[in-house]
This record gives C-alpha cells, sequence and structure tokens, in this order.
C-alpha cells in the first residue's frame, strides 16, 4: 500500500475509534469468505458496519486516538465492528453469530463501549444489553404503570359511588 493510502486507513480507523459509540476488535481466523460475507450483511442489517484491518495501521490509529492499551490486543487477523446508533448492537449480532458457529467464531479481543476501553470478559454483559428501542419501550412502561394505577383507583371510586347511590336510590324507592 502506498504512504498516503496507508495515512489515509489511518485517519479513517482512528476517525471510527474516536467517534462511534462501540468498537469490537474480532479476530476473524477461521472463518471462510462466506461466513465473512454472512455476518456482513448480519452487520448492515443493523447499522453495523464489520472492516478487516492490518494490525500495523491499527494500532498507530489507537494510539492518534488515544487507545494505547488497544494496541496489546492487535495481533492476528482482526476486524472492527463499529456502530454510531446502538453501541451494544455489534457484541449482540457477533455473539449470537459465533453461537451459531460450530468453533465459536469470530472471537471478540476487546471493545471500546461509550468511549470506555474494555477486555474480552465485559463482551457478554454488553452484548445482553438491552436495545434502544427496548429501553425507550420500558422507559414508557415505568411512566404508564402509575397512570394505569391511578384511572383504576379512580374507576373503582366511581364505581363505588355510582352503586352506594343506586341502592340509596333503591332502598328509598321501596321505603315509599
Amino acid at each position: 500500500m502506498a504512504r498516503p493510502e496507508k495515512e489515509t486507513a489511518v485517519a479513517e480507523i482512528a476517525e471510527i475509534l474516536k467517534d462511534a459509540t462501540s468498537v469490537f476488535v474480532t479476530d476473524y481466523k477461521g472463518l471462510s469468505v462466506e461466513r465473512i460475507t454472512d455476518l456482513r450483511s448480519k452487520c448492515r442489517e443493523s447499522k453495523v458496519s464489520y472492516m478487516v484491518v492490518k494490525n500495523t495501521l491499527a494500532r498507530i490509529a489507537a494510539k492518534e486516538a488515544g487507545f494505547d492499551e488497544m494496541v496489546d490486543y492487535l495481533k492476528g487477523p482482526s476486524a472492527i465492528a463499529f456502530s454510531y446508533d446502538d453501541p451494544s448492537a455489534p457484541a449482540r449480532i457477533i455473539s449470537e453469530f459465533a453461537k451459531k458457529d460450530k468453533d465459536n467464531l469470530p472471537e471478540i479481543k476487546m471493545t471500546i463501549f461509550e468511549g470506555q476501553f474494555y477486555g474480552p470478559e465485559k463482551v457478554e454483559h454488553i452484548a445482553s444489553l438491552p436495545t434502544k428501542t427496548e429501553l425507550i419501550s420500558m422507559l414508557l412502561g415505568g411512566f404508564n404503570a402509575p397512570l394505569q394505577g391511578f384511572v383504576g383507583t379512580l374507576h373503582g371510586l366511581l364505581s363505588k359511588t355510582v352503586r352506594t347511590l343506586a341502592a340509596i336510590q333503591e332502598k328509598k324507592e321501596t321505603e315509599a
């Protein structure tokens, strides 16, 4: 690769590391081209990008982006999965994809999640996080529950009042 192309690649990777909500570095060794293509298509469906990177260029980009601890994990074949929207989406997609593979590939080496560096031990926890849509629906459900309780209480009070008035009316009719 000519020097200007390498500088462009380093700048692109550094920008991804700085701007993406999450970046996951994976080892794709052992995956066939067909399986990687399948993984990329699953990633695209969730607005996640998956690209193979040269470790040398990725190391330089990591230092430029301020993630020096990432350098130790850039050994062997490496690819990065990143998202600008849902930070846990790459972890979910890669974890689900790996569970379907008999060799449990690709393996996630490390992650930069919401600007924080984490080793592979945090990946399962991140993959189990709910999606943005699920979080919004949980929040709205939390807002809705007290309102439903209040409406139920009001309905009960009104029903009791109506039944009491009906009983009073019935008693007066029988007395008259």
